[in-house]
């Protein structure tokens, strides 16, 4: 089969290569999925550069997100086991963490429906406990994290203003339904959000981003807000001055969703119900902005790397007759 692999970290272009390697084979527990979509996640760009938390044995294939078949012909949604990653044509994965692909959805949407959408439900609601007509502020909100944030704050009965860098964007948030968007290229954010909430500022941030963003959340939420760390795509981690926590009366959250799996299995599977609720009642679709086949995947994590995508990016493999959507 082919899958693209790392044999040394470094820039994606440069450190993914498109091999002929042999299929995986399943262990115990585990299933062979042909991989029908696999979305494309920062931590993948993460992974090809050897900044991730996790660091798979070298030579490995990334890709963390899939929508896949398995050999009895159950369209699933799933996380592969490392280091055989999804942008390949097969992968293998953990049978008990298979989660059913909602039919509402096609196999692109399906992919990129895990990871970002159950981030930002655990970080709203278990985490930031949203709740309706409270005001969500959501950094890089036309990206595929932020944007998911968006659609499930609209959901939950919110109103969004949304972060967004450049004027390309704008018009990409404001389709998501963001009450507001702000392109902090051009404008200050503190000064907007506090004029369009009357100077309470944001009840609940969204924050995947740090570094700069982090520094304006904090100087905007509102009293009793609280501030949701999703992570740092800006590259910079930032010091919370706790102090100012304490003088107005505000939660620093942190959220690491893959914890979930391990302390919490239950929930993930609740979360993906409620999730394919939402995606059936049309509350919630991924925002696919590009669909890429598989030669064309070391330049599109390339530039999910760099910041340039908008939305997701997600690879589609070739349909068999017969096949999945």
């Amino acid at each position: 089969m082919q899958a693209w692999r790392v044999h040394t970290p470094g820039e994606p272009r440069e450190a993914l290569r498109l091999e002929e390697i042999p299929e995986p084979v399943p262990g115990e527990g585990e299933v062979r999925l042909r991989v029908l979509a696999a979305n494309l996640n920062f931590p993948d760009a993460l992974l090809v550069r050897g900044q991730y938390q996790i660091r798979p044995p070298l030579p490995f294939t990334p890709g963390v997100e899939i929508c896949g078949l398995t050999d009895d012909g159950r369209r699933v949604i799933a996380n592969p086991s490392l280091p055989h990653g999804g942008f390949a044509e097969y992968v293998i994965a953990s049978e008990r963490a298979l989660l059913p692909a909602p039919e509402s959805l096609n196999d692109a949407e399906a992919a990129a429906l895990h990871i970002g959408y159950q981030t930002g439900w655990f970080g709203l609601h278990r985490r930031a406990r949203l709740q309706p007509g409270e005001t969500l502020l959501v950094h890089a909100a036309a990206g595929g994290v932020g944007s998911a944030a968006v659609q499930l704050g609209k959901a939950a009965g919110a109103t969004v203003i949304g972060v967004v860098g450049g004027k390309a964007k704008v018009s990409t948030a404001e389709e998501l339904g963001c009450d507001l968007v702000i392109d902090r290229t051009t404008e200050d954010v503190v000064s907007r959000v506090k004029e369009f909430t009357g100077g309470r500022g944001a009840d609940v941030v969204y924050d995947p981003v740090g570094g700069d963003s982090y520094t304006a959340s904090a100087k905007c939420v509102a009293f009793e807000g609280r501030i949701v760390v999703v992570g740092f795509a800006s590259g910079a981690i930032p010091t919370p001055a706790l102090n100012h926590a304490l003088v107005k009366n505000y939660s620093i959250l942190g959220l690491h969703w893959g914890l979930y799996a391990a302390k919490d299995p239950a929930a993930i599977l609740a979360c993906h119900t409620e999730l394919t609720r939402l995606a059936a009642e049309g509350a919630i679709k991924p925002l696919i902005s590009e669909v890429v086949a598989l030669p064309a995947v070391a330049d599109a994590v390339q530039r999910l790397a760099d910041g340039t995508t908008t939305g997701r990016v997600v690879l589609a493999m070739p349909r068999q007759s017969g096949g999945p959507r």
